[in-house]
């Protein structure tokens, strides 16, 4: 996710999470089974590295559960590694797109048969019996002997052999700060089926939507190498490396290759990064987590210091988010130099580490929010890429300048400027388009990161502050561990505030309708709104009389069917067709303001303020 972007931003225990509740689920318009389900998948892989040669064989054993109403006579696997290779459908769409993003552009096209990235699968099987596949791209399709019957499961075991492309996008060998191997997206990947359907998308760039399970994952490797990532090391003892318990003996064998062993619980994905050059420090915190940051040890020396400066502010962070949103559920996490940017995964994230402090604590802060807003509340990062990105940029944003002391009154305050750039531009385009479909990387990442922020930073307008904050605690509390839609977030706001919000959530997501109010006329006590915009809203007033003192007022839009908390006065509320509002204020007008906060994402401020001559 994220792209080098400086972006400023007790106990649950797992058991309880793994338990599927029922809840009522409805997708915008399209009304689903009252019964929530998700599928369900245990993975066990064997990895051997040619660390020498970048490639590995692998076996896989999968245990898929189908937890659907429904008979599967098909499955699917993403083959993401096949990306990396000359005319692929990432590659293509990199040479065509307006804007390329700076670390693709032409990269793939020129890679050579050393350099290039495959997955190739060599047996399948179903229940012991080979089955048929066909690899198209990045996806192998999967016709199976027989059916999945709704609520059974099937085991299908894999061998298969993979090389790892020169770093371009995300995961990769030998990126530019010198890291060995980014193992991201680097194993056969069960694609998604929910409610929808199955979503076997090509891997053009953007991000992902995975199954729920458990990873059981042995990395055999040349012994000098670190790794670091997604889930618990079983072995430590055998393998030191800076995990190992310091009081009890280390017994690591007398071999080329030392073989990690990992276990991850209740994830949806399984990152692992590895280096020679690794140095690893462990920060053990109050609450049980320990924060694992492996970095190269040949770094400059201020790039050192700041990956030490990093360290207890990554500790507030943790902090931070489980109060904010909701409490960290796993036993670690590891902040990773590697990759090309910064990405998030389970448990862990992976990002480039020759940074300013500002902009390695930025980064973190990002990818951190992450393991909320994805990897612990599973939006289909395809389809709603702004639930992911942007509800991580509003909550980090917060954290950042708190914890920074920045004191800044608005944390979110830049996407509101990009707000106005991009609709001024004409190049934005609706909430609603798939990630991969947009016209420009630039009206993705703005829609994405910007206008996904604005989603909840615009609703402490709409029901208040307080109210969006333990809506977001809500919204955890009841979708941690599934994969929530934005019809989820709206009710979840909804039950806490009480007001209604299908309006707000089609018209922000759903449409390119922009919100213009205006002052219209103030004749002495009479004051007259217009609405010139397509998109309502309720409307904070602020006026100064001419005796000298002032008053709020605050109209709610009809359509609420409430308002939110507020000291200001309440008047009529106003119905959304009507363009005009006029009303009387008890003393004669001096000034007139219309939002004096800045959260309503208005693009004409000039209107928005009038003085009486």
């Amino acid at each position: 996710m994220k792209k080098i972007i400086f972006l400023f931003f007790t106990t649950v225990f797992l058991t309880s999470c793994f338990q599927i509740k029922e809840v009522t689920f409805q997708q915008n318009n399209e009304v689903n089974s009252s019964a929530y389900w998700q599928q369900h998948i245990d993975y066990t892989m064997n990895i051997d590295v040619d660390a020498e040669n970048h490639q590995y064989k692998g076996t896989q054993q999968v245990i898929y559960t189908n937890n659907s109403p429904d008979e599967l006579t098909k499955v699917y696997y993403h083959l993401y590694f096949n990306a990396f290779q000359p005319g692929s459908q990432m590659d293509v769409r990199s040479l065509n797109i307006k804007d390329p993003d700076s670390r693709v552009r032409d990269r793939i096209s020129k890679l050579n048969a050393a350099e290039i990235g495959y997955i190739k699968v060599k047996s399948l099987k179903q229940n012991g019996s080979a089955i048929s596949f066909e690899t198209v791209g990045t996806v192998l399709e999967v016709t199976l002997n027989t059916p999945i019957k709704s609520g059974k499961s099937v085991t299908l075991d894999m061998i298969f052999d993979a090389q790892i492309p020169l770093q371009v996008r995300r995961t990769g060998r030998d990126n530019k700060e010198g890291v060995a191997l980014s193992m991201s997206q680097w194993y056969p990947k069960m694609a998604e089926y929910d409610f929808e359907g199955w979503h076997t998308s090509p891997y053009i760039a953007r991000e992902f939507h995975a199954v729920w399970g458990n990873f059981d994952v042995k990395i055999s490797i040349d012994k000098e190498y670190t790794i670091g990532g997604t889930g618990y090391l079983q072995n430590p003892q055998e393998i030191g490396h800076g995990y190992q318990d310091a009081a009890m003996p280390l017994n690591v064998p007398n071999s080329e290759k030392l073989t990690w062993h990992f276990k991850a619980p209740n994830v949806h994905d399984f990152m692992w990064a590895a280096d020679p050059g690794y140095t690893h420090d462990v920060l053990k915190m109050d609450n049980g987590v320990d924060l694992h940051f492996l970095y190269k040890n040949n770094l400059e020396a201020n790039f050192l210091q700041n990956w030490k400066d990093l360290q207890p502010k990554t500790a507030e962070l943790m902090k931070y988010f489980s109060k904010h949103v909701g409490n960290y559920p796993y036993k670690q996490y590891s902040v990773i130099q590697g990759g090309d940017g910064g990405m998030e995964y389970a448990m862990s994230t992976l990002i480039t580490g020759k940074r300013k402090f500002g902009s390695l604590f930025g980064v973190t802060a990002h990818e951190m929010g992450h393991t909320w807003f994805q990897f612990l509340l599973a939006s289909n990062e395809s389809k709603y890429p702004w639930m992911d990105e942007g509800f991580t940029s509003y909550i980090s944003n917060k954290a950042s300048y708190e914890i920074l002391e920045r004191g800044d009154k608005n944390p979110n305050a830049g996407p509101y400027r990009g707000y106005n750039f991009m609709v001024n531009s004409g190049s934005e385009e609706v909430l609603t388009t798939h990630a991969d479909r947009f016209n420009t990387n630039r009206a993705y990442s703005f829609a994405s990161y910007g206008k996904g922020s604005m989603f909840l930073a615009q609703l402490e307008y709409i029901i208040g502050a307080e109210n969006t904050a333990t809506g977001i605690k809500k919204y955890f509390t009841d979708f941690s561990f599934k994969h929530p839609t934005p019809n989820d977030v709206k009710r979840s706001m909804e039950k806490v505030s009480g007001i209604q919000l299908d309006w707000y959530l089609n018209e922000w997501t759903q449409t390119l309708h922009t919100i213009d109010y205006g002052i219209k006329s103030v004749d002495g006590k009479n004051i007259t709104l217009e609405r010139i915009g397509q998109m309502p809203m309720p409307i904070d007033l602020s006026i100064v009389y001419t005796d000298g003192s002032t008053e709020d007022f605050n109209i709610p839009l009809r359509m609420m069917r409430g308002n939110k908390p507020t000291e200001a006065t309440i008047l009529e509320d106003w119905a959304w067709a009507n363009p005009v509002y006029s009303f009387a204020a008890p003393k004669t007008v001096k000034s007139v303001t219309i939002d004096k906060s800045k959260l309503m994402a208005d693009i004409n401020a000039d209107n928005n303020i009038f003085e009486v001559e």
